[in-house]
């Protein structure tokens, strides 16, 4: 199949690889020239545009961080949509708004595109592994067509419904857990460290008990780590809890949880370490009790 890519960023560049491995051929757009340098060394091939990418192919997958990224691939300067072949497949996958996703479907339909509101769960590793978790909000006809493309990048396919903003919705819901998940092992990593118990220890303890969750044994390490690698920054937990909130506030629904981590983000992000790996969540923690460092 030829597949356009526009995103190839820590997720986007190996699941353009995988594609290619797999025996598709991939034109990619990325804004940074080492992306595009990257592609090519792999045997894809590098577009000058998102237009570019687009040209001629059967399916474009947006890989991008938000839906305002989105449309403007689509419909900004030199957008995608004006040179993709009618009835071509685009596969949104970032993490947005429901109604946002969905009227960016109605205006492709507009134009005589389809669209899968496709959002991923599974980070960097799951991108490079092809295990991503895949959420679709589109017509079964739809994903039907997609589907040899995102067997490839993805291990699990959930079709959440035939609406787009269905697959944004469950990633929203997704997104609420994770960052609820994250502020939770946190605010005991810190209980820890202001207690002087030894991080390493308690890490280890709770990775073996009742209170264990997965983002406790991924992320607990790193907020052990002065600067640990960033695969998800604090900023994109402001976003996406802040696309919750909206959501509840929108609907008339109270989500209390969902509320005070978004202000542990938030707080985190105004102390400066917005571009910094989610796990330091915790240095909020710190801020708020006195506590400067943790004890490992």
């Amino acid at each position: 199949m030829k597949v356009g890519f526009v995103g190839l960023g820590a997720m986007g560049a190996p699941m353009a690889e995988n594609l290619l491995q797999a025996g598709h051929s991939v034109r990619g757009f990325d804004l940074r020239a080492q992306a595009l340098d990257a592609l090519k060394a792999v045997g894809g091939e590098p577009a000058a545009s998102p237009r570019d990418a687009a040209d001629g192919v059967d399916l474009l997958l947006v890989m991008v961080v938000s839906g305002m990224q989105a449309e403007s691939v689509l419909y900004g300067t030199d957008g995608a949509a004006q040179a993709l072949p009618r009835d071509a497949v685009v596969v949104v996958s970032c993490t947005q708004p429901p109604a946002q996703a969905a009227a960016l479907a109605k205006r492709l339909a507009g134009d005589g595109l389809r669209m899968l509101d496709a959002p991923v769960s599974g980070g960097v590793v799951g991108a490079k592994a092809g295990t991503l978790t895949i959420m679709v909000g589109g017509e079964s006809a739809t994903l039907e067509l997609a589907r040899p493309v995102l067997e490839v990048v993805g291990g699990r396919i959930f079709h959440i419904g035939e609406t787009p903003g269905m697959g944004s919705t469950a990633k929203m819901i997704n997104q609420l857990l994770c960052g609820v998940h994250i502020a939770a092992a946190a605010e005991a990593m810190h209980v820890a460290e202001k207690a002087g118990i030894s991080t390493r220890t308690m890490h280890e303890m709770i990775s073996v008990s009742a209170g264990n969750s997965w983002m406790w044994g991924d992320r607990g390490p790193r907020m052990m780590q002065v600067d640990p690698v960033v695969t998800s920054a604090v900023d994109i937990f402001v976003k996406d809890l802040g696309i919750v909130l909206d959501e509840g506030r929108a609907t008339r629904q109270g989500l209390p949880l969902a509320a005070a981590a978004h202000q542990m983000f938030l707080a985190a992000s105004g102390l400066g370490f917005g571009a910094a790996d989610d796990s330091q969540v915790i240095r909020a923690y710190r801020a708020l009790n006195g506590v400067e460092a943790a004890n490992d």
